[in-house]
């Protein structure tokens, strides 16, 4: 079998159901054990308000950084099959959930199939994603954009 290079890839969590630090935790945990995935960087863990959907609990949220020879489809089953196993089950948009794992970047890539978009096409909206990613690549550049985060991010924050 070929080995896959090793992409680096960023991932969002956010809880806002039940132990949101616990369950946090536990999907990086599931994610350090998997094989295929190294996590390489962690922001720190922030309380935000909820976003689209705003009569619900706050959220707990972080960006991780990882490195991973998955491709992008097998990337969001595996973020699937930890969301399932923190107990998400999807029933409608935006709607409270124990965990959400979205993928930010994939490497540079630019995707856009039916079920993945990537860059996340909401991340430049979304004040506590770039939060966590300025924290962590404030000069990572942006493949749709071609702006480095943390320029997103102070554009964001005058807005």
């Amino acid at each position: 079998m070929e080995k896959r290079e090793r992409n680096i890839c960023y991932l969002s969590l956010g809880s806002n159901l039940g132990d949101r630090k616990e369950n946090i935790d536990t999907a990086i945990s599931l994610l350090k054990e998997n094989s295929n995935i190294k996590v390489s960087k962690i922001s720190s863990i922030i309380e935000t308000k909820p976003w689209g959907k705003i009569d619900q609990p706050d959220f707990l949220n972080c960006v991780l950084e990882i490195e991973t020879e998955l491709d992008p489809q097998k990337l969001l089953k595996t973020c699937f099959i930890i969301e399932t196993i923190c107990g998400r089950f999807r029933n409608e948009k935006w709607e409270p959930r124990p965990i959400d794992i979205d993928i930010l970047f994939f490497g540079k890539e630019v995707i856009e199939v039916e079920n993945l978009i990537v860059p996340h096409p909401l991340l430049h909206k979304r004040e506590f994603v770039l939060h966590s990613l300025n924290e962590i690549c404030p000069e990572m550049v942006h493949p749709i954009f071609n702006k480095k985060i943390k320029d997103i991010y102070l554009e964001k924050k005058v807005v």
